[in-house]
């Protein structure tokens, strides 16, 4: 066996045997295998969220994106990280406080619950969205992992994902949320150093970011221009499309239930700056390695942007630290997909069919049934990464994000007003990027969540919409606590 399988599976097995680990901590109930019986530290939820954002998206499908648009991608990652900057000061301690008043398992129970009522037409609408946009999303994970074995060992590209499927199984069985939050924090580390120790030896062939910008200059002046050419709606409109991608957290069931299993609201801003300081890093990290990419490995027709990464850890790497960059991408993979396939799981048994209820082996099942589809979304879809994901974070941010924010700060809804906003931001994603064709001018998260924010405003003016006296009171108590 060679030095690269060697660090590769032995990165993969230390993985699985913490997740494996968590089965000491676990309780056999669904409260602990959806959200860890509110019991996570900071370190653990920072890392996790951090994880579970920047997946097989950042590694696969950000590298790529650069690698073709060239310097004009750090818009991309800048807005993107000021968008999650706002949600982590403003959402996310709102989020975790209220949830501990009016508990729930799940994001789609969550947004249903009015004043300690789950209102099941609402659970259903935001558990099919949930379902519909996690699935494709977790699918995009399992294709990322599928690449980079398919380049590494000349996998046939289906066996990666069928590998990925199986260790997330593994361990998500084994505890739930908290084997997927504890092997998190194991793969930060491994995903952070493996694009690190990228970035140095990129540095080494082809000198400083000052050498590399005049190098992308000669081969393309395009490849240095900050402002990306021929915008429909103006840069400005492009960089706030970004900045929504950051701020469409706020619509992510999968990261949001990090927050939510934080051991208390008091927490959050420690969790926030442990947060930042790993995602920030690393973000720039990504871009730079998809610019020397683009003159390390040169364009030709047959070249796939998005192998972009175990290409360059292939030529310029010595075996080793192949096998560590590969495992800290495989890590990016499955870290996100076992909390996309979790939340799938949740949103089945427990908001489309209630009816399977606090059963804890009916979850599990539910979480089976969810990575054979996945699976089968991964190995037929024949759809980039970046795509999947793209469409997938939109519409999660569109259709669960207004509901989130109106949730939050205004109140509840009655039901059929909060499917009606559910409805209008999914819409406008769907209209802005396959009908008329603006996705890459203006990212739909902008027009999609504006849209959902202005139903719900309008929803909120209608006659009916005041909630009675004791509801009201059992929404706004949770929002008189201090922050933090």
């Amino acid at each position: 066996m060679s030095l690269v399988a060697v660090s590769f599976l032995a990165s993969l097995l230390l993985f699985v045997v913490i997740g494996m680990l968590s089965m000491r901590k676990k309780t056999a109930s669904v409260e602990d295998y959806l959200v860890a019986s509110h019991s996570v530290g900071p370190w653990l939820t920072a890392l996790s969220s951090v994880v579970t954002n920047n997946s097989g998206y950042m590694f696969i499908g950000l590298i790529g994106y650069t690698y073709a648009q060239g310097l004009s991608a750090i818009w991309l990652m800048a807005g993107w990280i000021a968008g999650d900057w706002v949600a982590w000061h403003t959402v996310h301690p709102r989020l975790r406080r209220v949830s501990e008043l009016q508990p729930a398992n799940t994001i789609p129970a969550f947004l249903a619950n009015r004043g300690g009522r789950v209102e099941r037409r609402v659970a259903r609408a935001a558990g099919l969205v949930t379902l519909v946009f996690l699935t494709s999303y977790a699918a995009a994970q399992l294709t990322a992992g599928s690449k980079a074995l398919h380049v590494m060992f000349d996998w046939p590209e289906a066996a990666g994902a069928v590998a990925g499927a199986g260790i997330i199984l593994l361990y998500s069985f084994a505890g739930g949320i908290r084997a997927s939050i504890w092997t998190d924090a194991a793969q930060a580390v491994v995903m952070l150093g493996a694009m690190l120790a990228l970035v140095v030896i990129c540095m080494l062939r082809l000198g400083s970011p000052v050498a590399l910008l005049s190098l992308l200059a000669a081969e393309d002046p395009s490849l240095v221009r900050l402002v990306p050419a021929d915008l429909e709606f103006g840069f400005l409109a492009f960089v706030l499309g970004w900045i929504a991608a950051g701020l469409g957290v706020v619509g992510q069931p999968h990261i949001l239930i990090r927050t939510m299993a934080l051991r208390s609201t008091e927490l959050i801003r420690k969790t926030r700056r442990i947060y930042f300081t790993w995602y920030v890093p690393f973000a720039f990290a990504t871009v730079a390695v998809g610019l020397y990419a683009r003159i390390l490995l040169p364009e030709t027709s047959a070249f796939d942007p998005e192998l972009a990464l175990p290409e360059l850890a292939q030529r310029f790497l010595p075996s080793l630290l192949v096998g560590f960059v590969l495992a800290g991408l495989f890590a990016a993979t499955i870290s996100t997909a076992d909390s996309q396939l979790l939340a799938c799981s949740a949103a089945i048994s427990q908001d489309l069919v209630p009816g399977m209820g606090q059963s804890y082996w009916k979850a599990k099942i539910a979480t089976a049934v969810v990575t054979l589809a996945v699976l089968a979304v991964a190995v037929t879809s024949g759809t980039t990464v970046f795509a999947l994901v793209i469409i997938s974070w939109s519409g999660l941010a569109a259709g669960l994000g207004p509901l989130m924010l109106g949730r939050l700060y205004w109140g509840s809804l009655p039901p059929g007003r909060s499917v009606a906003v559910i409805a209008s931001g999914v819409a406008t994603v769907i209209v802005w990027r396959f009908i008329l064709g603006w996705g890459d001018d203006v990212y739909e998260i902008l027009p999609g969540m504006i849209s959902g924010i202005v139903v719900y405003g309008a929803m909120r003016l209608l006659p009916g919409a005041r909630a009675p006296r004791a509801l009201r009171h059992a929404e706004r108590r949770p929002l008189l606590t201090p922050t933090e």
